[in-house]
């Protein structure tokens, strides 16, 4: 969790803290759970939210990455080059960039929504881990942008081009890099690049190409790797890569594409055209026995549910809002309000900022009594496919073809205004 004071800004300030916690470093934040846990109070609406700074990008969906006085970008350039930008904090300037050959195209069916890089890349300070669309894991140095190693999954372990690349987006954790490429579940040594083990292997392909990203977390006071492929929820052995246990999920073409959310000795998913689950892990005598603990008609479909109080707030595949309670799978409400086709969301105490792909910024109340916003704003004419990325009083907005920089007052200095 974060350690870390942040200073009250003013609208037209921008400040970086001077802190290596100060960051937003992967897929989903610092703590993977959309969780800003520390900081100034958030303001009640939307009144306060000023630019700082914008700049130009290549076409992406890769959410930004913060980190110390950092920003950290991918992108698609022309149709062959992907591309990492490292730019100032606090200007947007480039500081360095670096590229590779490795785009490709997707089937016709997804072409609406682009050929480009995908995968939220992770950084640990001192190197980024980048998933290329080809199956393709670079690490660059974070200094210079130089490619310190590079895996090309198709090539080392002769597994297929994935239909939709490289969408999972690689897990930290110590000196090990996690990350669903191949066709399998892979442990890497990130110092080196050597691949440490292999696990959960799929065959790759159409239904190998895993979108769902791996997370860390203690289930019946054992710690796993939770890790859902494209058919089924598994728990995986850190230190060797035995498979604990396995669950199928039903599916659509296999599209299981949200992280799954850990709630006491439970794991709640949803997946595309099925329903949403509560599984639930017995251990007794050395075995893990998974088994459904309810299910409830509401399809979840690409966005992450944020869980607040025993509560999971999810947006639908029909594109409105649900809140469900997870002792019992009881629906506590839906937004009769539709929205765009992918919510990004972050929360601190109570409060849900959402970035809906069509570019409007919702601020929401987490209140499973009723569906609650406090505050909306168009902030871009592009679509914003990239996962917000929330650090103290700034706000970093991936959009299709950029990238904008923004602050906002907290609520102590709203009070004070």
């Amino acid at each position: 969790m974060l350690g870390i004071v942040y200073s009250i800004l003013v609208a037209s300030s921008f400040v970086v803290a001077d802190t290596s916690t100060d960051r937003w470093d992967q897929w989903r934040g610092p703590s993977r759970s959309g969780f800003v846990a520390e900081g100034p109070e958030w303001p009640h609406d939307l009144n306060g939210l000023q630019v700082h700074w914008k700049k130009e990008l290549g076409p992406g969906y890769s959410g930004p990455l913060v980190v110390a006085d950092t920003v950290y970008v991918a992108e698609t350039e022309g149709e062959k080059d992907e591309v990492v930008r490292a730019l100032d904090r606090e200007t947007g300037n480039e500081r360095w960039r670096n590229q590779w050959q490795g785009s490709m195209k997707v089937p016709f069916f997804a072409k609406e929504n682009g050929d480009w890089i995908r995968s939220t890349p992770a950084c640990d300070g001192e190197t980024i881990y980048v998933g290329g669309m080809r199956d393709m894991l670079v690490a660059l140095d974070t200094k210079t942008g130089q490619i310190r190693w590079t895996i090309d999954f198709v090539k080392d372990f002769k597994s297929s081009v994935p239909t939709f690349g490289f969408v999972s987006s690689p897990l930290i954790v110590g000196p090990h890099l996690y990350v669903q490429a191949g066709g399998s579940f892979f442990k890497i040594d990130k110092a080196t690049g050597g691949v440490v083990w292999k696990s959960l292997a799929d065959g790759g392909g159409m239904m190998g190409s895993a979108f769902s990203s791996p997370v860390l977390q203690s289930i019946g006071g054992q710690e796993q790797l939770l890790v859902q492929t494209r058919t089924k929820l598994a728990g995986v052995r850190p230190e060797d890569g035995t498979v604990l246990w396995t669950q199928d999920v039903p599916n659509f073409r296999g599209m299981n594409i949200l992280t799954p959310i850990v709630f006491n000795d439970g794991i709640f998913t949803s997946s595309y055209q099925n329903k949403s689950y509560f599984y639930l892990l017995d251990h007794q005598d050395g075995t893990w026995r998974p088994s459904v603990a309810w299910e409830n008609k509401v399809k979840g479909y690409m966005s992450t549910p944020i869980l607040i109080d025993g509560h999971v707030y999810l947006h639908l595949q029909n594109q409105r809002m649900a809140c469900l309670r997870l002792t019992d799978g009881e629906l506590k409400w839906v937004s009769s309000r539709r929205f765009g086709k992918y919510w990004s969301m972050v929360a601190h105490g109570n409060k849900i900022l959402g970035l809906d792909q069509d570019g409007t910024l919702f601020l929401m109340q987490a209140d499973p009594a009723e569906f609650k916003i406090l505050a909306e704003k168009k902030i871009s004419e592009q679509e914003t496919w990239g996962h917000l990325a929330v650090v103290g009083n700034e706000v970093f907005v991936r959009e299709l073809k950029g990238i904008s920089a923004w602050n906002w007052l907290s609520g102590t200095a709203q009070q004070n205004r």
